[in-house]
């Protein structure tokens, strides 16, 4: 992997800084409206962006041009992530729907449906084959990457759901939510396994270590808490 890094500010543009130097390498200029988020490829070459102006961005991480846009969406942007493969970028926004883009073409491959109002994150699995997208409708829905079928809702959070994500073999699905909760949740059944209390305020990110026995949650109670998964079934606060 290269070894540089992003940063955005609340603009409409971005630096590529060279991580051992601190040498700004490249400017990334092209949007009208703020960065949201921001993603290396896998190789490591190009950088995506997703933004406010409802566009999705490629870029080349050495000269900092921009390579292709993905324009649309109707509403802003939320998150824009790459595949495992570089093959697939997908996209959330604010208009409700998920796209899926080929990077090599530029061409939108499928629009996901299915929630009733904004899309607020979305992640593939490790394996690419997989996509979550996490929604203000208080649902959390995966998607078939291959036949764009949706194959789990998951619902129970009382408030939206502002983060979602895999854990690392892909079968069950972390969501941090403004109801002051996580939920654990199994893919092929759409359970509820496990509800995380504890935080007193919205949580708004959530994350697996690299083996999956352990998730961290951050809060807007200005707190982070680590569960530990102790029997495969269950999380305990650590």
């Amino acid at each position: 992997p290269r070894k540089e890094a992003v940063v955005s500010t609340q603009s409409t543009g971005g630096k590529i800084w060279d991580v051992e130097s601190g040498a700004e390498m490249s400017c990334l200029q092209g949007h009208t409206s703020e960065i949201i988020s921001i993603q290396f490829s896998n190789l490591g070459d190009k950088v995506v962006t997703g933004s406010f102006d409802n566009g999705v961005s490629i870029w080349d991480v050495e000269s900092g041009h921009k390579i292709m846009s993905l324009l649309g969406h109707r509403g802003e942007i939320s998150n824009a992530v790459i595949s495992y493969d570089d093959s697939l970028i997908a996209s959330g926004s604010m208009d409700k729907t998920c796209k899926l883009w080929d990077t090599r073409s530029g061409t939108c491959v499928e629009t996901l449906y299915g929630h009733t109002d904004e899309v607020l994150d979305i992640a593939f699995d490790h394996r690419g084959r997989q996509l979550l997208s996490a929604s203000a409708d208080t649902t959390a829905r995966v998607f078939d990457v291959a036949t764009f079928k949706c194959l789990a809702t998951f619902v129970g959070h009382e408030r939206e759901i502002s983060k979602a994500t895999f854990n690392p073999s892909g079968k069950r699905v972390a969501t941090a939510s403004s109801d002051s909760t996580v939920r654990i949740w199994d893919i092929a059944s759409s359970n509820s396994l496990q509800v995380l209390e504890g935080h007193t305020d919205e949580v708004f990110s959530c994350q697996f270590n690299y083996s999956g026995d352990m998730l961290i949650s951050g809060s807007k109670d200005n707190t982070c808490r680590l569960w530990r998964d102790e029997n495969a079934e269950r999380m305990a606060a650590a």
